[in-house]
């Protein structure tokens, strides 16, 4: 079992940045692809970046590419979410996610945090 817990979310202007940090505990985070989602009220959870499990590989979506930096410290067991330039279109309550297998699998995302919310003022 993996626990995580995310923080740093919070309400911040349009253009401004927040970074996002997931906390998993034991020691099988290193075992595990990460990714980042976001679920905005009304709208399906999106992926929004994922990351192999050395952090050799990084995915992110189109609308995030330039603004938003996906990482990890396994040492610390922590998976970042460094996030630029935010739009008002990105409010939304931000998951991370632990992946077993492949990081490009949406399905295989098995281990949830609570979420913590992005709110981007105008």
């Amino acid at each position: 079992q993996v626990q995580l817990v995310e923080s740093g979310g919070g309400l911040v202007q349009a253009g401004g940045s927040l970074r996002l940090s997931c906390a998993a505990s034991g020691r099988t985070f290193s075992s595990y692809a990460m990714g980042w989602f976001r679920q905005a009220p009304g709208k399906e959870r999106e992926l929004v970046a994922a990351i192999s499990v050395s952090g050799s590989i990084t995915y992110y979506r189109n609308s995030g590419e330039g603004r938003f930096t996906i990482s990890r410290d396994n040492a610390k067991n922590t998976a970042y979410l460094q996030m630029n330039s935010l739009k008002p279109e990105d409010t939304a309550v931000y998951y991370c996610a632990a992946n077993s297998g492949s990081l490009y699998d949406r399905t295989g995302y098995n281990y949830w945090g609570q979420g913590t919310q992005v709110t981007v003022s105008s």
